[in-house]
């Protein structure tokens, strides 16, 4: 009886490994600590915001075409060049545009020079008009002599033929004094008759002194039609010979150049894209389930693949598309079968990108992006 057992007595067995016990106390206190870390890490600063790694950089490429048909006698730039805002890009042949630009300064200088013409020719009318007012009063004086002149003749035609039938005054008077009544009244008719042509001649004066002036009445040399039209037809032309100029209309890298020397093109037809440095975005491809915080003027952080995690850019989202990409697709899903699965969408949101940040680490367009969205704001 003395030799059992003593269940109070604990066995190395039954009581463990102290040292592993506490290995195991210290190490469920690191999980808890890390734990408790973790959601205060999360809390902080992963709450609120949504990420996704479907986004590519874009831009507003600028398609450079001529404005004119034209042969293209040179090609100032080539692919992957950068080239700035009126960079001369290609050159065409500007023969005809000289040839054209000479024709409507002569046709100007014409203008100009009719319109003098027909300054001078009004005044010119004008003095003649006058002078046939003149006219007009001096066939009237002659006829009032000739009517004064056929009174007085008159007067001795009658008196002659009064003192005729007493015999005081012979055949040969009397004929002579009629044949003075007839001078005097044919000289009357001739003035009456100049008057009315004196008249006509002053009217006619007249309506060529008005058409005269109506040409040039209310213009001067740089209002008259005839100049403006003129003017404008030179403008139009030494604007096709500086369009034989094609230059560069924004910043940008030449890309797709399609053009070479003395090739033959039409207007409209394209040369060569630009693809910009600045005014870059970011289309970031959400999920519809990260849509429901995500707001116009929030703040955005992003990251390249090109530069990794070295490289933070400050963006702001700046407007979301009209639907997905599934929706405005050449071939859009048709989910009226019966083998129908739901497939998440996404939709695209358009993030501004600061052209600052952009100018210290360009990007370029097409690249991938990491997107992280702060909804807190």
């Amino acid at each position: 009886m003395a030799e059992m057992a003593n269940p109070a007595i604990e066995t190395p067995a039954a009581t463990g490994n102290p040292k592993r016990a506490r290995a195991l106390r210290v190490l469920g206190g690191v999980v808890v600590i890390a734990a408790l870390l973790g959601g205060l890490y999360w809390t902080i600063f992963s709450r609120g915001r949504v990420e996704t790694d479907n986004a590519y950089v874009g831009g507003d490429t600028a398609l450079v075409t001529p404005q004119l048909a034209g042969t293209v006698t040179a090609v100032k730039v080539g692919g992957t060049q950068a080239v700035q805002a009126g960079d001369v890009l290609v050159v065409l042949d500007d023969a005809d545009a000289r040839i054209a630009v000479a024709q409507a300064e002569a046709a100007l200088a014409q203008a100009r020079q009719r319109y003098g013409q027909a300054g001078a020719m009004a005044d010119a009318a004008a003095a003649r008009a006058a002078g046939r007012t003149a006219e007009i009063a001096s066939a009237r004086s002659r006829l009032l002599e000739a009517e004064a002149l056929l009174a007085r003749v008159k007067g001795e035609f009658d008196r002659r033929q009064t003192l005729a039938g007493s015999g005081a005054v012979s055949n040969e008077e009397l004929g002579a004094a009629r044949a003075a009544l007839a001078a005097a009244m044919a000289t009357r008719d001739a003035a009456r008759t100049a008057v009315a042509a004196a008249q006509d001649t002053a009217r006619s004066a007249a309506g060529d002194a008005a058409a005269a002036a109506a040409m040039v009445r209310g213009t001067t040399l740089s209002t008259a039609p005839d100049i403006r039209a003129a003017e404008a037809a030179l403008a139009r032309a030494k604007l096709d010979l500086d369009r034989t100029v094609i230059k560069a209309p924004v910043d940008g890298i030449v890309t797709n150049r399609n053009v070479q020397i003395g090739q033959r093109v039409a207007a409209g037809a394209p040369l060569m894209t630009l693809v910009p440095t600045v005014g870059l975005f970011v289309d970031a491809n959400f999920k519809e389930s990260q849509l429901k915080t995500i707001r116009l003027g929030q703040m955005v952080e992003l990251e390249s693949d090109l530069y990794g995690g070295s490289v933070t850019y400050r963006g702001k989202v700046v407007g979301m598309a009209g639907g997905t990409g599934a929706a405005f697709a050449l071939i859009p899903a048709q989910n009226a079968t019966g083998n129908w699965v739901k497939v998440v969408q996404r939709l695209p949101v358009r993030i501004a990108l600061d052209d600052g940040e952009v100018k210290a680490h360009p990007l370029r367009v097409g690249m991938s992006m990491t997107a992280v969205v702060d909804t807190r704001e």
